[in-house]
């Protein structure tokens, strides 16, 4: 078989970069021909066709919802879908298609999208937040990553601040869950099933990301976590995912938020688990079936 590994074409992170490259040796050692490959123009719309490039599927790395839609319509396999991999891109989208399926979530608001630079936050709309999720509560971008466009709000001011910044992007608010400050657990799933969990710990920030300071150590999750992480899973059509996971503490859990395509290098370290190689075996037994 032959399989390209997509990644954003201005990449630069080490992380991002060594996710592919443990992907490509773990596929190769399954006799796969690899190619890692900057998303520029691969793939486009030619008289009316969709033109995309030879191989037998596309792990995708990326977050380029058209690249991706367009490797779909020009009939290739990816690792994820482009619907799965579109609807954990945006954070309100994985909230609202798990909403009814029974799974705890911190109660969020979106924030109607804004079209005129010279308006001005409602503040009917801010008071309803303030009544509905309460201080602190956690203002997010739908898009972004390690921890980019998330904010721990404190008062009315700040709220007001944040809204008056954002109007103009998608974002949301969100309840937050006092876990301990900078504490979450990380589960990573692999053909909607679970591998490995770690919590993760920042002492300086209430964001656990590793790439802002915070460190992992190997967690032992229960029955109930990992049917409940493996249903989400699921829910959304994932071949590969992290899952943060909130606990209260009253030991209430909740799905925070689903990254279609989570580092795990941090994850490998303190778990002692070879993803990239269950992640690699799940693609190929997926691809002969």
């Amino acid at each position: 078989m032959k399989a390209i590994i997509a990644v954003n074409a201005y990449i630069t992170n080490p992380s991002q970069i060594n996710q592919a490259e443990r992907i490509a040796e773990e596929l190769r050692e399954l006799k796969v021909e690899v190619q890692i490959l900057r998303n520029f123009n691969l793939a486009r719309i030619e008289n009316g066709n969709v033109v995309v490039p030879e191989c037998d599927f596309v792990v995708y790395l990326d977050k380029d919802k058209v690249s991706a839609r367009l490797l779909d319509r020009g009939g290739k396999r990816l690792f994820n879908s482009a619907e799965a991999m579109e609807v954990c891109d945006d954070k309100m989208l994985t909230h609202i298609r798990l909403a009814g399926t029974g799974i705890p979530m911190p109660d969020c608001m979106y924030a109607p999208l804004c079209y005129n630079k010279s308006a001005l936050p409602d503040r009917i709309y801010l008071g309803d937040v303030m009544r509905t999720l309460g201080f602190p509560l956690v203002a997010k971008a739908c898009y972004g990553s390690l921890g980019a466009g998330v904010e721990l709000i404190e008062d009315e001011e700040a709220l007001v601040a944040y809204e008056k910044n954002n109007m103009l992007l998608p974002h949301f608010y969100q309840q937050y869950v006092d876990c301990g400050r900078g504490e979450d657990i990380r589960v990573i799933l692999v053909g909607g099933k679970y591998v490995c969990a770690m919590k993760r710990i920042n002492d300086n920030d209430f964001r656990s990301n590793i790439e802002l300071g915070g460190r992992g150590e190997r967690f032992e999750a229960d029955g109930n976590l990992i049917a409940m992480c493996e249903k989400v899973a699921a829910e959304l059509g994932l071949d590969y995912c992290g899952m943060d996971i909130l606990t209260d503490k009253r030991g209430k859990r909740y799905v925070c938020e689903v990254n279609s395509n989570a580092f795990f290098a941090a994850a490998e370290r303190v778990c002692g688990v070879n993803i990239a190689r269950a992640f690699a075996v799940h693609v190929v037994e997926s691809m002969n079936k």
